[in-house]
């Protein structure tokens, strides 16, 4: 039920900023609070228009409006940025321990797990379902190209590494399909081999792919958001 009702009040939200000029008012506001007219004025609005689009936005929780402390017949809004922050999906359930998991533990998962200790922290492991001799030279190089450090004899299996308790994310196609069994990955990464194509080129896009999806994911495990 408090899902459900969660997905309601994100859709009214959505709802809400699905307007152009309603989506203007909530730009204007997101500097500094001004008072219906002066968003009329700046933004050439008709003072009916405004009324309307306020309304919807102040039913979605928005905007508030407060009394001036000077003229106390005008009134100013407020964007309340914390409605705009349960715009992002409910956090995932709590784990001791985020493991990336590809096929060969040697180009994707091993970037993945340095650069979530890297720009996250806490505890983190990479491991794969059939585990290469070594880490790829070009996921070496890439990682070392950003700062980051992987140890290039440092691949290990699925059954050596996964435990209950850990947040399993498959970052390859193969890894996600084949784990079927009692390890299963919570969360699916479709992002393409770079090893098949085998150039520089392939693995830093390898890289900003993953660097992007764990700045989207970190907010969501609950123990990375309250050490951040």
């Amino acid at each position: 039920m408090n899902g459900d009702a969660s997905l309601q009040a994100r859709a009214r939200i959505h709802a809400a900023l699905g307007d152009p000029a309603r989506l203007a008012i909530v730009d204007a506001l997101t500097l500094g609070d001004a008072s219906p007219g002066e968003i009329g004025h700046d933004l050439t609005m008709p003072t009916n228009l405004v009324a309307h689009h306020l309304k919807v936005l102040q039913d979605a929780g928005l905007i508030v409006r407060t009394r001036s402390e000077g003229d106390r017949r005008r009134t100013y809004l407020r964007l309340q940025p914390g409605v705009l922050a349960s715009l992002t999906p409910p956090p995932l359930q709590d784990a001791e321990r985020v493991v990336f998991v590809c096929t060969h533990n040697s180009a994707r998962s091993q970037l993945a797990a340095a650069l979530w200790r890297d720009r996250v922290g806490g505890p983190v492991a990479s491991a794969g379902t059939k585990p290469a001799a070594r880490v790829h030279p070009r996921a070496v190089k890439v990682a070392h190209r950003h700062g980051l450090a992987l140890d290039p004899a440092g691949t290990a299996h699925v059954s050596d590494v996964v435990h209950q308790g850990d947040l399993v994310i498959a970052v390859c196609d193969n890894a996600h399909e084949d784990l079927t069994g009692e390890v299963r990955p919570q969360l699916h990464w479709s992002v393409p081999d770079p090893i098949r194509v085998n150039t520089d080129a392939a693995f830093e896009a390898a890289y900003t792919d993953l660097a992007q999806r764990i700045d989207r994911l970190a907010p969501a495990v609950p123990h990375t958001a309250e050490q951040n």
